[in-house]
Formats: C-alpha cells, sequence, structure tokens
C-alpha cells in the first residue's frame, strides 16, 4: 500500500471512502449471514473455534500476521497485527465472537432481510462489527491509504460472561496502545456511540443460621432467612438513581423445609456505577454489611468485575474527532451513555477509548435483535476514517515492542 497522502482526510478522500463502503453493502450482509448463521454461545468454546477460524482467515487474506491462544473454558482469542517495516504507534481494535443466543436459537429466529433491516441472534451484537473491521481495512487498501497508527485487533470469546481469560491481553495491549476502538454496537435507533458506560460488580452474600423445628423449638434456632431480609432491604437502600448508582437483588435461595428454621440462605446481587469513587463506595458499603439477626453471620463473595468506563477528556476528545469526521461525511452522530459494560471499561483505565462504533440497529440481547443496513455500511465508512487519524497520545513510545510478541508474553 502506498504511504498515507497528507490529504487522507479530507472531504474527497472521506466522500469516496463513504460511497466505496456502500458499494460494498451486498457483500457485506452475505458476510454477515455467514457469521451469524455460525451460532457460537458464551458457553460453547467449540462452537466458538471456527468462528475465530473465519475471521483469521479473513485476516490472514489481507496480509496480517495471526496469533491465537487458546482458552481455558472459551473458545480462546485472536490478535492480529500487520507487519510495520519500523516500530511505531498502533491503535487497538476490540471485537468479539460469542453472544448470549443457545445453540438451537437459528431454528426458530434465522437470519432474515426485511428491507434495510438485517434480522436474527448474534447480528447486532456484535457480529455486524467483526464485518465492519475486516471492510473498513479493505476500503483503505482500495483507496491506497495506509494508517500512520498500525491497527491492532483482538477478538475474544468471553465478552459476554465478563472476559476472564482474556482481560489481561486487553489490558496489556491497551497500556501501550494509541487508542482503542471498540467495535461493540452503537446505542439507541440514532447509533450514539458509547462515551461512558457503567462498571459493573457481582456479589453473593451469604446468611449462616442455625436449623430448629420450627414447631417445637423455634427460639432454639436462627433464621438465615430472617437476617436475608433485612440484609436486602439494606442492599436496596444504596440504591442513587440520581448518581447512576443500581444495586439489585436478583436471585434469592435458602432454607431447607417450611418447618425448619432456615441455617442458610443467600442473595446474588447486581451493581452498576457511573464512576471509580461510586464503585469503591458501594463496595465497600457491601463488604461492610453485618447480621442483625442474633445467632447469624454473613460471608460475602465477589466484587467489581468491571470498572466504569468514565468520560474522560480523553475520551471526550477522541469522540469530538470521531464526530468532526462524520459531520464531513454528512454522517449523524452522536454520543449517549450506556448501563452495561464491555471490553471498553478495561481499555479506557489505561488509553483513550471510544465504544460503541459497531452496526447502528437495535435489540442487544433480545429477540428484536437487528441491524440497520445503510446505517451499518455508513459506520463502516467512519471506522476506516478513524484508522487514519494521527497519534493522539503522546505519553506512548512509538518504538513499542510487537504487539504479538506482548500479548504472547502476558501473564493469563
Amino acid at each position: 500500500m502506498a504511504s498515507v497522502a497528507a490529504s487522507a482526510l479530507d472531504p474527497g478522500r472521506l466522500a469516496a471512502l463513504l460511497d466505496d463502503a456502500r458499494s460494498r453493502e451486498p457483500q457485506m450482509v452475505e458476510h454477515l449471514v455467514v457469521l451469524a448463521e455460525m451460532e457460537s454461545p458464551s458457553s460453547d468454546a467449540a462452537r466458538q473455534r471456527p468462528v475465530l477460524d473465519h475471521v483469521g482467515a479473513e485476516l490472514a487474506a489481507r496480509g496480517v500476521r495471526l496469533l491465537r491462544l487458546a482458552g481455558n473454558r472459551t473458545g480462546g482469542m485472536l490478535v492480529a497485527a500487520e507487519a510495520a517495516a519500523a516500530p511505531q504507534p498502533f491503535q487497538l481494535l476490540l471485537g468479539h465472537v460469542d453472544t448470549v443466543w443457545p445453540r438451537g436459537t437459528l431454528t426458530s429466529r434465522p437470519v432474515i432481510r426485511d428491507g434495510e433491516t438485517l434480522r436474527g441472534p448474534g447480528t447486532y451484537d456484535m457480529k455486524a462489527g467483526l464485518v465492519q473491521l475486516v471492510t473498513a481495512l479493505d476500503l483503505l487498501t482500495s483507496a491506497g491509504l495506509r494508517p500512520t497508527v498500525t491497527p491492532v485487533v483482538l477478538v475474544n470469546s468471553d465478552e459476554e460472561i465478563g472476559s476472564r481469560e482474556s482481560t489481561t491481553a486487553i489490558r496489556t495491549l491497551a497500556e501501550r496502545c494509541d487508542r482503542a476502538l471498540v467495535l461493540e454496537p452503537s446505542l439507541g435507533p440514532r447509533g450514539a456511540l458509547k462515551t461512558a458506560r457503567k462498571g459493573l460488580g457481582r456479589y453473593t452474600v451469604t446468611v449462616h443460621g442455625k436449623a430448629a423445628h420450627a414447631g417445637l423449638d423455634p427460639g432454639a434456632g436462627a433464621s438465615a432467612i430472617l437476617e436475608l431480609s433485612m440484609v436486602i432491604q439494606s442492599l436496596f437502600a444504596l440504591n442513587d438513581p440520581d448518581r447512576g448508582v443500581t444495586v439489585n437483588v436478583g436471585m434469592v435461595s435458602g432454607g431447607i423445609q417450611p418447618n425448619v428454621v432456615a441455617p442458610q440462605s443467600s442473595a446474588v446481587v447486581d451493581v452498576r456505577v457511573l464512576t471509580t469513587d461510586d464503585a469503591e463506595q458501594v463496595d465497600a458499603a457491601i463488604r461492610g454489611l453485618a447480621a442483625a439477626t442474633p445467632g447469624t453471620s454473613l460471608s460475602i463473595e465477589g466484587g467489581m468485575g468491571r470498572p466504569p468506563l468514565e468520560r474522560t477528556a480523553r475520551n471526550v476528545a477522541l469522540y469530538e474527532q470521531a464526530a468532526g469526521l462524520a459531520e464531513t461525511m454528512g454522517i449523524d452522530l452522536s454520543e449517549a451513555t450506556a448501563g452495561g459494560g464491555s471490553d471498553g471499561n478495561t481499555a479506557s483505565q489505561v488509553a483513550p477509548t471510544l465504544d460503541g462504533l459497531g452496526a447502528v440497529g437495535d435489540g442487544a440481547h433480545a429477540e428484536h435483535e437487528h441491524v440497520h443496513v445503510p446505517g451499518w455500511v455508513e459506520r463502516t465508512a467512519l471506522l476506516a476514517g478513524l484508522l487514519m487519524l494521527p497519534a493522539v497520545r503522546p505519553d506512548v513510545a512509538p518504538a513499542a515492542p510487537d504487539p504479538l510478541a506482548l500479548v504472547a508474553g502476558a501473564d493469563r
């Protein structure tokens, strides 16, 4: 490919990228159908591997070096980077192949094109983003453009279940990257980019009591269920809508029989927060819970799994660059805060991060999941434009180690 021209981001070049993307719509749709029909639930490592193989083959066909890392309980992950003639900054593109849908969902909900809409499980979240990735690279190749900040791709297979096996690799690359671009779907009917996401926590509070006959000798027991009822009220009292703090007890269990004073009970708690400070405060409050019922005690497991993606100055600056490109290309663009988390939460702790660059549509984790095809195609051209931005992070040395070697040496 030719070296990038100084005019790579001028209106004419950007318009040409958009026109080229629109001409590729049939191939993009065909590619997305292929990926979506390869069911890859988070719980099925064997089904994830063929999708990683497919994405890897697409990238390899474009001259990109690949590193496949096996998972312990998942299909593992794929890391890809173009060979650079000399050390230079790199930008991290994040995606995932796993979906929330169990095997066999396609039987009742096949992938269907309906006018400007493509419906089907896994289309919007987020196999459309994987198609965008390879298509954006093709757009740049066709235009004779080469980014001065090398694209490095990480595609995992455990994002929907907390990225426990891939978080170390993500953070290792994010610490050295110039910026992170996350191909998760956009938000809402306008397709807002995600400049903030809530942090997520999961806790299990277990109450230990003492069993006794509920009729003959109830006073000899200590009811774990009675104590849990008070713990639940304390947990719900931590909610603060004005600060975006939500604490939800979503599952409870306990007891042995109706005629036995319950010796044990538990509650599973979901926590969402907008800031690191709130995460620390809520975590301290949950861990500080104390039993009030005589004869009972508490044990608390879990914690904050994903930190918040906060609307930092560097994230806003990256969004503003995207908004400037979109305006030049005539693409409607806005920003918003998402209640769910992604691997962007991890990347944002150490690098400028822009999330929600994937498909326009709706229905993530819902039966009406779909992609709005014209909007999705436009976002592919926008992604290509973003890949051409100059370096934005002066604190990262351009002589960074080889990204594949960085990940291969990371302690997972």
